[in-house]
């Protein structure tokens, strides 16, 4: 808009001065055409003089005029009708040397001063579309943060007159206000229902625990108890994840240096015991991944990960892969970023469901209840800590069946500085 805004300044002061100068043409042409030729002539035939060479303006010499006289510098004397035919021509070639400069000259001038006027719409421009920008940059940046709600804290606040653009700031605020208020009541909504719902299932359990123990209960009592308390632990599960959900998304207000090959050697020792029931090999490379966040929050990002591995996988005879490290860039030189991937053998995957896989509540197949393996949270509760972690969550099928998911992360330096804060979600 600024370069067409300029060539609209510039095209418009080009277009007057040419009219200027068209203008100024005409009324030179009809000045010269009014104004007599000046010529050189003698003082009088009569008188006898020598000629002289002064100029005064004489009306164009009729051919009649047998006494008029034009005595030139090479010394020839033109007489009546040559004498005339002379000062027309010479009148022809004197205002076509004057119309030929004028044109040059202005249109010299008028080029010049047109760059001049394109310069100063170019700087005007740019100043009447600052505002526009801090629009853009602001819009720019809620686009990008790495969750739908993270930046809408953030205001445009425009100062100055209050006209058009003042009008679409004031807009844009009011709207983003009224979104940051309406994610901020989902997120409260989630987290109250989840801490009200464990109260009656903590006192279900408690309920159908006492009724198992006891003395009279028969095995029908006690079969039925066991039913209700898997449902339950189920659904402790699902509040859990919400709760989890409604945490991760929040922004970080305190890092500290992490290490990810300390996480996921910490997460494979919780759980070998259910890879191990399951039948499933863990295979894991801990190299030294250091970044910058909430160590809670990461070890659940792993945890849920190898644990959707174990529970997704093929069973007796599957395998689980974890690689945490730097993660190089396309060159093959050392990035600024680390990440941990996990790999795990199971059913193919069509790449095209792949993104749904990180829905909430969004399971393959029609697997579409809370069962043994998940209420279907965990891999977006992966992408919530992630992005809250200003990193990115990548997966593709893996060439033996089964997913592959890679987490990267900003890297930290030992003194604990990230070296990465670039949002790349």
């Amino acid at each position: 808009m600024r370069g067409r805004l300029t060539l609209l300044y510039g095209g418009l002061f080009l277009i007057a001065g040419l009219l200027l100068l068209g203008l100024t043409q005409v009324l030179f042409d009809q000045q010269t055409e009014d104004s007599g030729p000046k010529m050189l002539t003698s003082g009088g035939a009569a008188s006898g003089r020598s000629p002289t060479s002064s100029a005064v303006p004489l009306p164009t010499p009729s051919p009649l005029d047998r006494n008029t006289r034009v005595y030139l510098r090479d010394g020839t004397v033109l007489k009546g009708e040559e004498a005339g035919a002379w000062l027309t021509e010479e009148q022809d070639r004197l205002r076509s040397a004057a119309t030929t400069a004028l044109l040059t000259q202005s249109g010299i001038a008028l080029v010049v001063v047109g760059g001049v006027a394109a310069g100063f719409g170019w700087l005007i421009a740019g100043r009447v579309l600052a505002p526009l920008h801090r629009v853009t940059d602001t819009a720019r940046r809620i686009a990008n943060a790495p969750a739908a709600d993270r930046g809408l804290h953030e205001r445009i606040a425009l100062s100055g007159p209050h006209d058009e653009v003042k009008d679409l700031a004031d807009t844009f605020d009011t709207m983003i206000e009224r979104l940051d208020r309406s994610f901020d009541g989902q997120r409260r909504f989630v987290a109250n229902a989840s801490h009200e719902l464990r109260t009656p299932l903590t006192l279900g359990r408690a309920l159908v625990e006492v009724a198992m123990h006891r003395r009279t209960a028969s095995e029908d009592v006690r079969l039925l108890g066991e039913n209700l308390l898997e449902i339950n632990a189920r659904h402790e599960r699902l509040i859990g994840g919400l709760l989890m959900l409604a945490s991760s998304e929040n922004a970080l207000t305190e890092r500290t240096p992490v290490d990810l090959a300390d996480v996921v050697e910490h997460v494979v020792a919780q759980t070998g015991a259910e890879a191990r029931a399951a039948g499933v090999d863990i295979r894991s490379t801990a190299d030294e991944a250091l970044t910058m966040g909430d160590a809670l929050l990461l070890e659940r990002l792993v945890h849920n990960l190898v644990e959707n591995a174990v529970r997704h996988n093929t069973g007796p005879g599957g395998r689980i892969e974890i690689v945490s490290g730097p993660v190089p860039e396309e060159d093959g030189t050392a990035g600024t970023r680390v990440g941990v991937t996990v790999a795990n053998t199971g059913p193919v995957i069509p790449a095209y469901e792949i993104p749904s896989l990180f829905e909430p509540f969004r399971r393959r197949g029609t697997d579409r209840l809370v069962t043994a393996k998940g209420a279907g949270l965990g891999l977006s509760i992966v992408r919530s800590i992630a992005r809250a972690h200003d990193g990115e969550v990548t997966a593709h099928p893996w060439e033996e069946g089964g997913l592959s998911i890679a987490v990267t992360l900003p890297a930290a330096d030992p003194l604990g500085t990230p070296t990465d804060l670039s949002v790349r979600i």
